[in-house]
């Protein structure tokens, strides 16, 4: 690709007033509109200082933002520009936005956690956001270490996170997280929460999940839900939560003694061959020829708290070590393994079971999402601040989903950095043709034409709702 002009005869200049640079915002925010965020926020948020005044105008505006890819507060000020004036009202400048935020209290961002789960049940309404629900979802719960600088983020400390497979001591603050996902949906956000960067990774996890348990439900999770947690959420109280809302639950088992023990009264032909990294299919023995292999047995969790100890499965994976010959041409004189215990009550058969609890690992496509997006940065020095600006990423990443589903099959499972790049950041220049009519003019030849005109389509025409 080459320059058609000469550079002494190209200029450049910031004049025009009728050009946006997000045209995909006309969409997602009538999509919003749809799902009632201004609505719910008028209802539910109440900020008793001036600077709470006008808050759904305030918090629509930090959604737009953030759909457009702002990280910071000052980031805010993009929807500041061209045409975006003629085609919104209401959008504030990032001092007010950021005042508004520093005006927080925890009481007040509770009220907005509010907020997200019910435009999560509403999104699931509007848009086919979790296909499948009705047989089948997973609630996934992890924490992560989001990185700050300096001393002045109230609540930062340090705690352990992995880097390149290391566990680090980082200061920060630490996210908790709740998705909900069903083998045919791309995760959305069912619950968040921030806390302190010293906190353990299991802190608050039960009445989290609790809520989230509630939001899955509302959004037409009638199927079976299985929650699925790593060895941090291990815990009496996790287990009791879902055991009490009739949730099955699948988490990690930490390999102490007696997990040990019980792993070791597994007899040796009990353990069945999966499909895994360097596996082989044999079809003559009709079966996987693979380093990795399952068995189950029971086992009673919790047995120091009586009210709530718990019987249930035990499914075991072993994975072959790959040591090193001591020698050259030393062979192994016995096999060894690596054990990873999962804790269930799946109603599903062994290797299923085993298979649904790996896809566990689709929570990190979330965390990833977050941090290529609007939770790179901690915004704030004030605590609620930061805790009120994570809430709204949660909503803006449900929204982009929402979005995504309405556009196109490859969109509803798309990361949001793609969503971002083909459905928001269009340029577009905007014309009157008459009284109250305004014509977006795109770029001929978009690539993501179809797709982009898929959701605009379904976000201006009549709404359409699930059947119940």
């Amino acid at each position: 690709m080459r320059f058609s002009h000469a550079a002494s005869h190209t200029q450049a200049i910031f004049d025009d007033e009728h050009v946006i640079s997000y045209a995909g915002l006309a969409p997602a925010l009538r999509l919003a509109e749809r799902c009632g965020l201004d609505h719910l926020v008028g209802e539910h948020l109440a900020l008793g200082v001036a600077d709470g005044v006008n808050a759904p105008a305030k918090v629509t505006s930090i959604v737009a933002g953030m759909a457009c890819g702002a990280d910071s507060i000052d980031d805010l000020d993009l929807l500041r520009h061209g045409g975006m004036d003629k085609m919104f009202t209401g959008i504030r400048a990032p001092s007010t936005l950021g005042s508004f935020l520093r005006a927080f209290t925890w009481g007040n961002v509770r009220q907005l956690d509010k907020i997200a789960r019910e435009l999560l049940a509403a999104l699931a309404i509007h848009t086919p956001l979790l296909p499948g629900a009705d047989v089948l979802a997973f609630l996934d719960v992890d924490s992560m270490q989001r990185r700050t600088y300096g001393y002045a983020k109230q609540g930062s400390g340090f705690g352990h996170t992995k880097i390149q497979g290391k566990s680090v001591l980082v200061r920060g603050l630490n996210v908790l997280a709740v998705t909900l996902s069903t083998p045919l949906a791309a995760p959305v956000i069912a619950a968040s929460r921030l806390r302190g960067g010293t906190c353990g990774s299991g802190r608050g996890a039960a009445s989290l999940v609790s809520e989230s348990i509630t939001t899955a439900r509302a959004a037409g999770c009638s199927g079976t839900l299985v929650l699925r947690g790593d060895s941090a959420f291990y815990s009496a109280d996790v287990v009791a939560a879902c055991r009490t809302q009739d949730v099955r639950f699948s988490v990690t088992a930490k390999l102490d003694p007696k997990v040990k023990a019980m792993i070791a009264t597994i007899d040796d032909a009990a353990w069945k061959p999966i499909k895994y990294p360097r596996a082989i299919l044999d079809e003559q023995a009709g079966g996987w020829v693979s380093d990795a292999e399952v068995a189950e047995t029971s086992s009673t969790a919790f047995t120091s708290r009586k009210s709530k100890q718990v019987t249930a499965r035990l499914i075991v994976r072993r994975v072959k070590r790959l040591d090193k010959p001591a020698r050259q041409g030393q062979g192994e004189l016995f096999p060894t393994y690596r054990y990873y215990p999962i804790f269930t009550d799946s109603p599903y058969a062994l290797v299923q079971a085993e298979e649904h609890h790996r896809d566990h690992a689709v929570q990190e496509q979330i965390n990833a999402d977050l941090i290529n997006g609007s939770l790179a940065h901690l915004p704030s020095g004030h605590f609620a601040a930061n805790a009120a600006w994570l809430t709204c990423a949660a909503i803006t990443h449900n929204l982009l989903r929402g979005l995504g589903c309405l556009a196109s099959a490859f969109h509803s499972r798309a990361r949001g950095a793609t969503l971002r790049r083909h459905l928001i950041s269009v340029p577009a220049r905007l014309a009157r043709h008459r009284r109250g009519h305004l014509v977006l003019h795109l770029p001929a030849g978009w690539r993501w034409q179809p797709a982009w005109i898929n959701a605009f389509t379904a976000t201006h025409g009549p709404p359409t709702g699930r059947t119940a």
